[in-house]
Parts: structure tokens; sequence; C-alpha cells
């Protein structure tokens, strides 16, 4: 079985891993926050050129302003789609994350429950040595007590 002090040296690892995971955890979350609220902006600019396209058609169009917005819509619907391919990357990425701080959680759960097991069964064995000093103080007493008389 391991050392007390090989556990604590592991569970502080462990510690550090799980802290480390997290951290990166969190940043990849930042940063699909930040690629949604890019996304959104995608999609507000779409939806504002696609009323300005509709109120100039109304009010009469020439052919090459109309071909230059449907060109910029189309450009603003490829960005749209790019970003929620990285949008949904990000997802995957924190998913991984997600899955890896979890078993860091778990090898540290392990190896605390490890320390935990060894210093109950370290308790017992002082407890039982205690017990087994005292029962000799108390067998010598009892000598004593009776062949001294």
């Amino acid at each position: 079985m391991a050392s007390m002090s090989s556990l604590t040296t592991l569970i502080e690892l462990a510690k550090d891993g799980a802290d480390k995971v997290g951290k990166q955890l969190s940043q990849l979350t930042s940063e699909r926050n930040n690629a949604e609220a890019q996304l959104s902006t995608l999609h507000v600019y779409r939806l504002d050129y696609a009323d300005r396209l509709q109120k100039a058609t109304e009010t009469g169009l020439s052919a090459s302003n109309y071909h230059n917005f449907r060109q910029f819509i189309a450009t603003l619907d490829e960005a749209i789609s790019q970003q929620n391919r990285i949008v949904a990357q990000m997802n995957a990425k924190i998913e991984q994350g997600r899955q890896q701080w979890y078993a860091e959680k778990r090898r540290l759960s392990s190896f605390e429950a490890l320390q935990t097991r060894q210093s109950h069964q370290l308790l017992l064995r002082n407890n039982r040595n205690e017990q087994l000093a005292s029962d000799e103080v108390s067998a010598n007493l009892y000598r004593r007590a009776h062949y001294s008389h």
C-alpha cells in the first residue's frame, strides 16, 4: 500500500490537474460565449441588410445595387455559416474538457478514498497496539499484586 506521503503527493497532483483542466474549461467557455456573441451580431447585420434590401426594392433599385445587396447578404450568410461551425467546434471542445475534468475529479476522489481508508487502518492499528500495551500493563500489575503476597 502507498505511504501517506505518497498519497498526499498524488492527491496534490490530482488537485492541480483538476484545477488546470477546470481553468482550461473556463477559458473555452469564455471563448465559446464570445463566438456566440459574434454569431448573434452577424445575424443582426444580416437581418438589417435584408430589411434594407426589402425597403430599397419597394422604392426602386438598380440592378447593380440589387446585385451588391445580394452579394453582401451572401457574404454575411457565409460568415454566419462559418461562425456556426466555430461555435460547434467550441461546444465539442467544451464537452471534451468536461469529460477530462470529470475524469480528474474521479481520480482525485479515488486517491482521497485511499487516504481515508489508510488513515482509518492506521487508527485501528494504533488503537489495537494501545490496547495491547494497556493489557500488558494490566497483566503485569495483576501478576505483581498476586505474586508479591
